[in-house]
């Protein structure tokens, strides 16, 4: 006879939180999919028009709370970074580049976020913490420059901007977490934008000659309903469950949940220095949060 031991929320924490980052992991491989179709305009906001309607339904089925006056602008913030910044840019990042190389630099994006937190908060954190920050982008610059120095693409410059505007809006969305819930943060994010993105989204809507195939608009349908709005859900669950401290960190898995999905969606080959570089990035980040971790630790024995 068996006996179920139940789990520690922190247990619960990073079941919570790997499927969010699993979510996420498979962002870039399916816009790489739809691009060739579909206007990135149309992938970046359509998506996030329809994650808009249902989540505006579903604040309004749960009757929550309406946003204090300064929350709106931090919900602003939140929205322009991760409704509109992020997946526009990375949309037409995945005209040009692999979505290989694309997970490879993004990979940056959880070192992009405790700096962003870092700035928005105000702290000082340690020089080793400067150390790894620059250490990992100057590992990103010199993967996407290639064997020719200098010669980074214009879609590494679109991932470069989504990472920031990811970043920036991980980083406030986190500090608003505290007050009002992690789902309902992206939820009221999305409704604060849908008034701005309703426009260009139609506007920008495929064509009727244009064939898209099914598994197409399936691909689309998981960036509007996982990636722009369920993702968020289990990741936010995640680090409420486990703290951020903790859960954050399985965010290091993501660069190879992106390769894996780029090989088995895409068919793209997987070389030994994208796999070397994803690794390396992977390290600088872990070893960039582990000081942040003993910093967070040290505040909380104070």
């Amino acid at each position: 006879m068996s006996h179920n031991l139940p789990l520690s929320p922190v247990a619960k924490g990073y079941l919570w939180g790997i499927g969010g980052v699993v979510v996420f992991g498979f962002t870039l491989p399916f816009t790489r999919l739809v691009v060739p179709v579909m206007d990135p305009v149309f992938v970046g906001l359509g998506r996030a028009v329809f994650a808009a309607v249902i989540a505006l339904c579903l604040l309004l089925g749960t009757r929550s709370p309406w946003p204090g006056r300064r929350q709106w602008l931090a919900l602003g913030i939140v929205a322009a970074g991760v409704v509109i910044g992020f997946p526009v840019l990375s949309a037409i990042a995945m005209q040009s580049v692999p979505a290989t190389h694309g997970g490879v630099v993004l990979g940056l994006l959880p070192l992009a976020t405790a700096l962003a937190s870092v700035l928005v908060n105000r702290e000082r954190p340690p020089l080793w913490f400067w150390i790894t920050a620059i250490a990992g982008a100057l590992l990103v610059v010199i993967y996407a420059a290639g064997t020719q120095f200098g010669a980074v693409s214009s879609g590494d410059l679109f991932l470069v901007g989504a990472t920031v505007s990811a970043a920036i809006g991980y980083a406030i969305s986190g500090r608003l977490a505290r007050s009002m819930g992690g789902w309902r943060v992206i939820c009221w994010a999305l409704v604060v934008a849908l008034p701005f993105i309703v426009i260009p989204a139609w506007t920008a809507m495929p064509k009727t000659d244009v064939v898209i195939a099914p598994h197409q608009w399936l691909a689309f349908a998981y960036l509007a309903l996982a990636s722009q709005l369920g993702g968020f859900f289990l990741w936010n669950r995640g680090l409420a469950l486990g703290g951020v401290a903790r859960v954050s960190q399985v965010q290091l898995l993501q660069p190879f949940i992106t390769l894996v999905g780029a090989m088995w969606i895409l068919s793209e080959v997987i070389t030994m220095r994208d796999l070397a570089f994803a690794v390396a990035v992977v390290v600088c980040v872990a070893l960039n949060k582990r000081t942040l971790s003993r910093r967070w630790q040290i505040r909380a024995r104070q």
